[in-house]
């Protein structure tokens, strides 16, 4: 028996050289729905289709002050959608297991991160509000 359940892939977050022309190609070719929301600042933006998609950060290729992982362009996070139950269930299961995660407060949603063995960084995340008010 799992010890919490995962709705489905909620988001994968990408670095890119150019927001504006990764913007326009996710709704022009591949017909996403751009979420950027004014509590989050210029990013990430969300490229949706229904509740899955993507959350595209700028890549800061000449900018030291940023993080090495920032300057390349790559897959930063994925993302697992939880229920409230659920998402108390898993940092429940996670402490259990004396396994490392973080949490984090980003207005609509909350998460935690962990990373796996081979460090990728893994989120979990729930929706705080009625989905028919963000969706």
């Amino acid at each position: 028996m799992n010890p919490f359940e995962i709705n489905f892939l909620d988001h994968v977050a990408i670095y890119v050289k150019d927001m504006d022309r990764s913007i326009d190609w996710y709704q022009r070719v591949m017909g996403l729905k751009k979420y950027q929301l004014e509590q989050w600042g210029a990013y990430p933006v969300f490229m949706l289709s229904g509740k899955s998609g993507l959350a595209i950060f700028p890549a800061h290729m000449d900018d030291p002050k940023f993080p090495k992982n920032s300057r390349h362009i790559s897959i930063e996070h994925f993302a697992f959608n939880v229920s409230h139950k659920n998402f108390t269930k898993a940092q429940e299961h996670f402490k259990d297991l004396n396994e490392t995660f973080t949490f984090q407060d980003h207005h609509y949603f909350h998460s935690i991160y962990l990373k796996d063995p081979d460090g990728h960084k893994v989120e979990l995340t729930t929706l705080m509000i009625d989905e028919k008010d963000f969706y």
